[in-house]
């Protein structure tokens, strides 16, 4: 039988068309992290469910089910933790996520998973900065490696070490070598099919460490590690510089005859500007070897207490209205920019600081340990976002009892002069 060329061209066209639905609805369902990356549609931030003053008590499945719902119900998409085999809150996680996605076939979240590294002799008094802890090292990337073949539809990207380059981790930081080793490790594991080809693999460092600040951290073995991984995660903090470098943060001359309100804006302006200037150090810094990689950031954040250097006799940075501005602002660059930040973080955990109650690093988190969302996200609550849902069985409020005077009542404006 004689097929006609309009005849037949039609049916080219509805194959290719087919064909092409087809491919793009496979990695509408199974995206890659190169999908993934940069999208304001998948929103980041850094996470860990841990409800106690120890990681000893590990979440549970249904903590973590829990969790998983309300960062979903805030439009968030994708996670970054930072243990593999040390605790069992990653494996945990994991199988929320995927529990949750059997139960809902529209439920998406998706994880940067991160690897712990270790110097050799860590957290002793006497850090070998020169070797590494292979037992811990290799156990953590294997622990990856696994994590990832058994949740491939989940773990997008791997990321060895968490600050794991920078110095002031003396307890145990490690020379770029170390780093690059396992990054290279991951890296044939990808071109011999041993990991989906479609896993990105990088380190998340403080933006000193990626070459953005002092000169001591520009070595051969930084370049091979920056050519090495897929894309560039690094740190920045002015919260922690209002104290450590806080140039940036006191009141200008022009800016004291501003009401306190207007200082503090003000001031948020700048932080966010800290916070661009020093992603930007690093992309100078990469751009000046000749070489093109992708820049996210992998942590930033601003925390809503603090009894000691950010409080009232420090920075007088740590309050809601301060983190609600940051959070703001951070996301409205980053978003612009294309560039994922995985913001940190979701909730507050107290382990963190466990001997000092009221520390900063108990308080980062946008919803606190009593289930009410910080300022920040009060409009969230306001529009019935968390409608339904809870938090060790506490149903989502807001801090202050909604009270917007109560929490003013806290904050402090930026000081004018450095602090003693």
């Amino acid at each position: 039988m004689k097929i006609s060329t309009s005849i037949l061209l039609l049916l080219v066209t509805i194959i290719t068309a087919g064909c092409f639905q087809t491919e793009k609805n496979d990695k509408d369902l199974n995206p890659g992290a190169a999908d993934i990356l940069g999208k304001p549609e998948y929103m980041a931030f850094s996470y860990g469910g841990y409800r106690h003053k120890t990681r000893d008590t590990v979440p549970t499945v249904e903590d973590l089910k829990e969790d998983m719902k309300i960062l979903s119900a805030m439009g968030v998409k994708l996670l970054r933790t930072y243990n593999t085999q040390q605790y069992s809150h990653a494996a945990n996680l994991l199988e929320a996520i995927r529990q949750l996605k059997n139960e809902d076939t529209g439920f998406e979240m998706y994880v940067m998973l991160g690897a712990w590294i270790d110097c050799k002799d860590a957290w002793t008094e006497s850090p070998d900065h020169t070797g590494e802890d292979i037992e811990n090292n290799t156990a953590e990337i294997e622990a990856a490696v696994q994590l990832l073949n058994k949740y491939p539809d989940i773990v997008k990207i791997i990321a060895v070490g968490n600050e794991a380059m920078v110095h002031w981790a003396a307890s145990y930081y490690v020379y770029p070598g170390v780093i690059l080793k396992w990054v290279n490790y991951l890296v044939e594991l990808r071109k011999s099919g041993k990991i989906p080809e479609t896993t990105w693999i990088t380190s998340s460092d403080n933006f000193a460490s990626w070459g953005g600040g002092d000169d001591s951290y520009h070595t051969d073995d930084l370049v091979a590690l920056i050519k090495a991984v897929d894309f560039i995660s690094l740190h920045t903090y002015p919260f922690h510089d209002t104290h450590y470098n806080p140039d940036f943060w006191l009141v200008p001359d022009n800016e004291k005859d501003l009401s306190e309100q207007e200082q503090i804006e003000a001031a948020m302006i700048r932080a966010r500007d800290y916070a661009m200037s020093q992603y930007q150090a690093v992309a100078d810094y990469i751009k000046s070897l000749g070489i093109d990689k992708p820049l996210h950031i992998g942590e930033t954040g601003w925390a809503s207490v603090d009894n000691s250097l950010y409080g009232a006799d420090g920075s007088g940075a740590a309050d809601e209205y301060k983190g609600k501005l940051y959070y703001d602002h951070i996301r409205e660059w980053t978003n612009t920019a294309g560039i994922s930040c995985f913001y940190f973080e979701a909730f507050d955990e107290k382990w963190k600081d466990y001997g000092n109650t009221l520390g900063s690093e108990n308080h980062f988190g946008l919803i606190n340990l009593q289930g009410e969302a910080k300022y920040a996200l009060w409009d969230m609550v306001d529009q019935g976002v968390f409608e339904g849902l809870t938090r060790n069985g506490v149903r989502i409020t807001k801090t202050y009892e909604g009270s917007r005077d109560g929490l003013m009542a806290d904050v402090l404006p930026p000081p004018g002069e450095p602090v003693e």
